[in-house]
């Protein structure tokens, strides 16, 4: 033993227990903000309590989990970390929605090489921003700095949800028939879906994504993903049973996503020409000479939530999710499925 040497500590080793203290109080009065009734303790202990509301007679939990995947390189190229929290979210809360569940509390794992309390805080106030757009609490999470295992100013993401809903109310898209109708709600862009794609047609069209010129394209690029939660919410309540599936367009774009939802003798027949695509995916499918079908199975091209409804509610649907604020498609119908034939068709 060398007693010459002067004793180490935990920062001389690269973790820093001082700045975790430090991004904890910054964070705290944004997750206040999303607190529910339900939650029984805040930010900072060992686990988070929260009841089940008595609202639920026979309540199911739902859960979900997700990342924003390498969208976080493109944040990490324009230093822009305030919107990607919005994305974690959106990625989970949507997925328990589409089975009907509403999101009531969400926790977040938050990892780098070396913590820097300033963007921590911006990625953390995103991803509050984006509870209270979905309506759960945020009531903890991880942040784990580890030394030589992220490179320098970069970090990675996770999150998971979970909702509650009535046994009897489970959207399982089973009563789904021909004749049906598809409706398609915007998305905000490309949402947190085919990124590694994104940057290798980037890097081809040798755009400069911090020209002054370009700073539309840079925001449509980072735009956070639309959370679908409280208008859907209020749809299924004004109408009960009235949806029978939903499918949330994230990896695997339309012709992957919509096929989760539906019964095995049934295909759902997309018109492409049916809704208006964002510029970007334009922009996108151009620099990149993508091909219409390899669109369709990767990005949402401009679809972020699939509903199915009977053709009589069609309307009445369309008109209540529109009213919430939601852009609002026909996008296609459900008809027999053919042998041999793939259960999404866009074309």
């Amino acid at each position: 033993m060398n007693n010459s040497l002067s004793p180490l500590t935990y920062k001389d080793a690269g973790v820093d227990i001082d700045a975790g203290d430090q991004l904890v109080e910054n964070i705290k009065p944004f997750a206040k903000r999303t607190l529910r009734p339900e939650v029984l303790g805040g930010i900072g202990g060992f686990g988070a309590l929260v009841e089940v509301s008595k609202k639920f007679k026979s309540p199911v939990m739902v859960s979900g989990t997700d990342g924003v995947g390498t969208k976080l390189k493109l944040a990490f190229h324009l230093n822009k970390h305030d919107t990607v929290g919005q994305d974690l979210v959106a990625m989970s809360v949507n997925d328990i929605l589409v089975q009907g569940a509403e999101p009531i509390f969400f926790l977040d794992y938050f990892a780098c090489g070396k913590l820097d309390v300033a963007v921590a805080t911006d990625v953390v106030k995103g991803i509050a921003y984006g509870c209270e757009l979905a309506g759960c609490a945020l009531i903890g999470g991880e942040t784990a700095e580890m030394p030589s295992m992220y490179p320098e100013g970069e970090y990675d993401l996770a999150g998971f949800a979970v909702g509650l809903m009535e046994k009897d109310a489970v959207i399982t898209g089973r009563n789904i028939v021909p004749g049906d109708v598809v409706l398609g709600l915007a998305s905000s862009g490309p949402h947190s879906n085919g990124y590694s794609l994104i940057r290798k047609i980037i890097d081809r069209s040798g755009v400069d994504l911090h020209a002054a010129n370009n700073k539309q394209l840079a925001l449509d690029l980072l735009a956070p993903t639309r959370i679908y939660v409280k208008p859907m919410l209020k749809l299924l309540e004004t109408h009960p049973g009235m949806v029978k599936g939903m499918a949330h367009i994230t990896g695997g774009g339309l012709t992957e996503n919509i096929p989760r939802v539906l019964p095995e003798g049934v295909t759902a027949a997309v018109d492409a020409q049916s809704w208006t695509r964002p510029a970007v995916f334009t922009w996108l499918q151009e620099q990149g000479k993508v091909d219409d079908a390899e669109m369709a199975r990767t990005f949402n091209c401009g679809i972020g939530m699939v509903l199915v409804v009977a053709p009589e509610h069609a309307a009445i649907t369309a008109e209540f999710l529109a009213n919430a604020g939601e852009s609002v498609f026909t996008i296609g119908k459900i008809r027999a499925r053919a042998a041999g034939e793939k259960q999404t068709i866009v074309a």
